[in-house]
């Protein structure tokens, strides 16, 4: 398999030099060429990429909008079809060769709103502009932007739909973070909710991404809107919420664990039992947990434990750990018990010292205690 970073190789970006002589007589095709390949073997894919854009604002016009034409008359005729797994062909520039474009329109065509959004809209339909339209909502633009992509919401093409979504998530991985949507979400989940119900499973798991995104830092935000959203949901809005709340599941979210059914658990006689007091690296934490139904009702249960790792700095980590899940019936006993490893791994460090073990079920603590982690094998 060839390296990720080969997305951007030297047949590609000869393809784009073609098509940009092509749409513009004065190109310089070889000039282009030497510099977006310069040193090109030693670049990453996000260097690559950036290399092209800089390419492009040395050698296409100095004017945006002759630019812009070029760029437009370039592109390959849009058919519906996977788009992440093309190249340019002779047809026109299609794939990831539309990254480093939609950055320069980003980056050079701020002067030009309306023609800029024209421009990522049509290149959208052929990769994604969901990181060029980025620069327009960290920028004074961002009012007309926003206004431009609640247009988009209804829009007949599915990749300008999903580009909505897409594009303002406040946490979109390689891209830049938009830190007033971190702060404020309420104009990405205006956007959001016209496009809950999409017919695109694409667009769909978008608008979930983007909701994971913001309940990184707005928990109980998105566990009212899944609360809000679940009352009349078909099935394909359900698998849309779950994957919203992905986060909040893993972390025992009391409220977004409450839309799944998982309420807060009548229980009695609740006992915790750590079998291993003393846990040697490599070896294994073995705990048993035993309670009783205090409910008349059968209860869904989601149990959880959290691991509280001592720091260096004498204080505790804690990182929840998914249990079982499992219904009980009324006046019904569990038993639910536990092997935890301890291994050494290069992704944690241990200490030695008091750790704790939490359980909490249904995302409310019901019982914890101590053990003691040694670092002798």
């Amino acid at each position: 398999m060839e390296p990720f970073k080969d997305k951007f190789n030297l047949a590609v970006i000869e393809s784009m030099a073609v098509h940009f002589q092509s749409a513009w007589g004065d190109f310089d095709h070889a000039g282009f060429i030497e510099y977006a390949t310069n040193d090109l073997a030693n670049l990453e894919l996000k260097e690559r990429s950036k290399q092209i854009t800089d390419a492009m604002w040395r050698y296409l016009p100095d004017d945006f909008a002759l630019a812009a034409d070029a760029l437009l008359a370039s592109l390959r005729p849009y058919a519906h079809e996977d788009i992440y797994g093309l190249t340019p062909d002779e047809e026109g520039i299609v794939g990831w060769a539309i990254m480093p474009m939609a950055d320069y329109v980003g980056l050079y065509g701020q002067a030009h709103h309306a023609l800029s959004m024209t421009l990522l809209k049509e290149m959208t339909k052929r990769f994604s502009s969901e990181f060029g339209i980025r620069y327009f909502l960290l920028s004074d633009n961002k009012s007309k932007t926003l206004d431009t992509l609640k247009q988009w919401t209804t829009d007949e093409n599915y990749h300008v739909r999903r580009l909505v979504s897409e594009g303002i998530r406040p946490r979109l991985p390689w891209a830049m973070q938009l830190p007033e949507f971190i702060v404020d979400p309420s104009p990405i989940i205006e956007l959001l909710e016209t496009l809950k119900d999409d017919d695109e499973e694409y667009v769909r798991r978008s608008v979930a991404n983007n909701l994971n995104d913001i309940a990184k830092d707005h928990p109980d935000l998105v566990a009212d809107i899944a609360l809000k959203w679940i009352g009349d949901a078909d099935e394909k809005r359900k698998k849309l919420i779950r994957h919203a709340c992905r986060t909040l599941l893993k972390q025992g979210h009391p409220k977004a664990l409450q839309v799944f059914g998982y309420l807060p658990p009548q229980l009695k006689d609740v006992q915790l039992n750590v079998k291993t007091p003393e846990v040697f690296i490599n070896g294994h934490l073995e705990f048993e947990l035993n309670l009783v139904s205090s409910s008349a009702k059968n209860q869904s249960l989601m149990i959880d434990y959290i691991i509280h790792h001592q720091k260096k700095n004498g204080l505790t980590a804690p990182k929840v750990f998914k249990g079982k899940k499992v219904i009980l019936e009324a006046g019904e006993t569990l038993n639910f018990s536990k092997r935890h490893p301890f291994k050494k791994v290069t992704t944690r460090v241990y200490y030695a010292g008091q750790h704790t073990v939490e359980i909490t079920i249904n995302g409310i603590s019901v019982a914890s205690t101590e053990f003691q982690l040694s670092l002798d094998e």
